[in-house]
């Protein structure tokens, strides 16, 4: 058991932490003023290959390993947890299409997505599928070689400016059995969006809703067979979950640097504030549970990495726990500001906005623990507890 990373990663480490200061945290506050999606940024990032990173190579993604991914996520989210967190959605995307897409379709849409040319959006959620997913309605209904689609779609990450859909939509009876999973162009005819939606973080990507109105889809579009959207789906947020863990990870990291500085730069009553010690064990918390978060990212990277049997209550125990800490860290850091912590001219409040929501989607923390629940009541699991 080896806690150190190898040279190579050492290597995307540091390039990932380039860039981020390079291309990212430079702009990240007007980014998340004017909410600009820096689709210019997304391009340059898919020249070094962030933008496919767990993409195979056949289609140009780079074939790293999910622990990889992370190790590179973390660096990227202390530029801008927002763009940082839409690049790991693409990258899900990418990796569904290019997983369980024919080879028409990998061909169509993989080299273009790995190299940031064109953009991937997820649409699972609905109006009234959240948390229960498998009771989405948005309906595809074959005719010929073709599907039709109808439905609608809520909080899409990069709606109206991303290039293709990977949608989850019912081709068969109720429940998770009956969901089928399509890759679909983003401007085909019958594709709607709804108005940007005015939000309390995630500002330098757009998020709206999709309606699909008699939508036509190539039969060669589906991803895997009919009835296997749900698993796929499924498969995809295993790995996002600890994506969005990564991204909680590097933005505490990011607010635990500036708080650290902070607490030498203060003064107060004659002295620093690192010297007075209850602001020391502030900060001795809250370096032990970012480092928990992140070994437990880790964790739960190398047990997808290996196809453990368990893989999926790792990954859900990885994103509820570092994203919990990811919060309160950045919540923690924001205190030890005070009141220049709440004003915009210092990070810690948007910090604390971007990571809020991570507790939210991906599955919400609330359905993580019913994820962990359910296998730790199991006969078996012991090895797991």
């Amino acid at each position: 058991m080896d806690f150190e990373l190898n040279d190579d990663q050492v290597a995307f480490a540091d390039m990932a932490r380039a860039f981020a200061q390079k291309e990212m945290e430079p702009h990240a506050a007007l980014w998340d003023q004017q909410q600009l999606f820096p689709v210019d940024v997304l391009r340059r990032a898919g020249e070094l290959g962030f933008m496919g990173l767990y993409s195979p190579e056949d289609v140009g993604g780079l074939g790293l390993s999910r622990l990889d991914a992370s190790i590179i996520f973390e660096q990227l989210a202390m530029g801008c947890t927002s763009t940082t967190a839409y690049i790991t959605i693409h990258n899900m995307v990418c990796w569904m299409i290019a997983s369980f897409g024919s080879e028409e379709t990998r061909q169509h849409w993989c080299p273009a997505l790995a190299a940031g040319d064109k953009l991937g959006s997820y649409c699972l959620t609905e109006p009234n599928a959240g948390s229960d997913a498998a009771a989405l309605k948005t309906r595809a209904r074959r005719e010929g070689d073709q599907y039709v689609l109808n439905g609608s779609k809520i909080f899409i990450s990069g709606a109206g400016s991303s290039d293709v859909l990977v949608v989850m939509a019912r081709t068969g009876g109720d429940g998770a059995k009956g969901i089928s999973a399509f890759a679909v162009d983003a401007k085909a005819d019958g594709i709607s969006y709804g108005r940007k939606e005015e939000k309390m973080g995630w500002n330098s990507q757009p998020t709206r809703a999709v309606t699909f109105d008699g939508v036509r889809v190539p039969a060669s579009a589906r991803l895997g067979e009919e009835g296997e959207g749900f698993a796929i789906a499924m498969k995809g947020l295993d790995g996002g979950r600890i994506n969005v863990a990564a991204c909680s990870v590097g933005t505490a990291q990011a607010a635990l640097n500036r708080a650290r500085d902070y607490l030498h730069e203060r003064k107060q009553f004659g002295r620093e504030l690192a010297q007075f010690q209850a602001l020391q064990f502030s900060l001795a918390d809250m370096v032990t549970e970012l480092v928990a978060a992140r070994q437990m990212v880790r964790l739960a990277a190398a047990k997808l990495d290996a196809g453990h049997a368990d893989r999926t209550a790792y990954c859900a125990m990885a994103k509820r726990f570092a994203t919990d800490v990811g919060y309160r860290v950045a919540d923690q850091a924001l205190q030890l500001f005070g009141g220049n912590g709440y004003i915009k001219e210092y990070p810690l409040e948007r910090y604390l906005r971007d990571t809020r929501v991570h507790r939210i989607l991906e599955g919400s923390n609330e359905i993580m623990r019913l994820i962990v629940a359910r296998r730790a009541l199991l006969q078996d699991a012991a090895e797991l507890l």
